[in-house]
């Protein structure tokens, strides 16, 4: 049955493996064979897309699909070889730390003089950049905290406690207008952008469809919960800083109280946010579970290198003068 709710729409397809899925939603077309994912590129525009759609279907879905597709065997084949697509590219290029403390010791080292995508904005960027930004990160931020919400029962003890007391203000300590992705959603509109949930899908770039992707996927298997903790612990404990960046792009720029708000709320909230996954979510899963250090290290080097290939996506694009978002200008 389809579902008569509003939803995002269908995002077109970016090549044959995204155009098949999209189709086989709507009821038409066979879907790729293995032979055609393996052929594909890991990071490309039409894998990312097709894996996105996949996955959508545990999140909001969309207009017009049959919700049981959710749990379509043929759909979920095939999301399996785009996944073992996707992480056998993720485990070969992400081997850089040999422990946890190496790797967590990293994060907290702010460098000197950075040259990532909050530095950027904070010091010379335009409002169409901070505006381009935004739209970017919506296919996250839309639905922030959920893909690390998944990990919950897969954890125990301190772990499942420390976990449920952060996502607990992320969304929003429970009042609605204070969940984090309303309050998202408040900034977009201080933007003057489109606040609908997927509006920005079918502009998303790879790169930022990657990211995403990388959180669902850690968070809709068991067996990758190590690496989850991980990615959620790169997340929080750089979050701060960058936020703090961030909030004064939001100020110089003039991009509007709400912008501002989302922003400062982040610097104090992750702040404190960052010791929690440090003491009691990675501490406590590693206590009951010394055999994952090795996925949590993955999964904190997974999210950097995914998070570099975005930040040079974007500044690569902005320092030439052109857009990030596919066929669409956010002047």
């Amino acid at each position: 049955m389809t579902e008569d709710r509003p939803g995002p729409k269908l995002p077109r397809g970016r090549g044959p493996l995204s155009t098949a899925v999209t189709a086989r939603l709507t009821g038409t077309g066979a879907l790729p064979s293995p032979e055609d994912v393996r052929a594909a590129s890991p990071y490309g525009d039409d894998l990312q897309l097709a894996l996105y759609c996949c996955y959508e279907l545990h999140y909001r879905g969309f207009a017009g699909v049959d919700p049981d597709l959710e749990w379509d065997p043929e759909l979920l084949r095939t999301r399996r070889a785009l996944e073992d697509r996707f992480l056998t590219a993720l485990r070969a290029d992400t081997q850089v730390h040999d422990s946890v403390e190496a790797a967590v010791k990293e994060l907290l080292v702010e460098p000197a003089e950075g040259t990532g995508v909050s530095h950027h904005l904070r010091d010379e960027g335009e409002l169409w950049q901070v505006r381009e930004y935004v739209a970017q990160r919506s296919l996250y931020h839309l639905k922030e905290a959920d893909p690390h919400a998944w990990v919950l029962p897969r954890l125990w003890g301190r772990a499942k406690a420390g976990m449920a007391a952060v996502e607990f203000d992320e969304y929003g300590g429970g009042r609605a207008e204070r969940v984090h992705a309303q309050l998202f959603a408040d900034m977009m509109k201080d933007l003057g952008l489109d606040t609908a949930y997927g509006a920005y899908l079918d502009s998303g770039s790879a790169e930022m469809l990657a990211v995403v992707n990388m959180m669902s996927l850690f968070g809709l298997h068991r067996s990758l919960r190590g690496a989850l903790v991980g990615h959620f612990a790169a997340v929080e404990i750089t979050s701060s800083p960058g936020s703090h960046r961030l909030a004064e792009a939001m100020r110089r720029t003039g991009a509007g109280p709400a912008a501002e708000f989302f922003y400062d709320e982040h610097v104090e909230a992750d702040a404190v946010h960052e010791q929690v996954v440090r003491r009691d979510v990675i501490g406590g899963l590693l206590a009951e579970e010394p055999h994952l250090e090795a996925d949590v290290v993955f999964g904190i080097d997974a999210t950097g290198h995914l998070e570099d290939r975005l930040a040079e996506r974007l500044l690569a694009e902005w320092r030439a003068g052109r857009p990030t978002m596919r066929d669409t200008h956010i002047s």
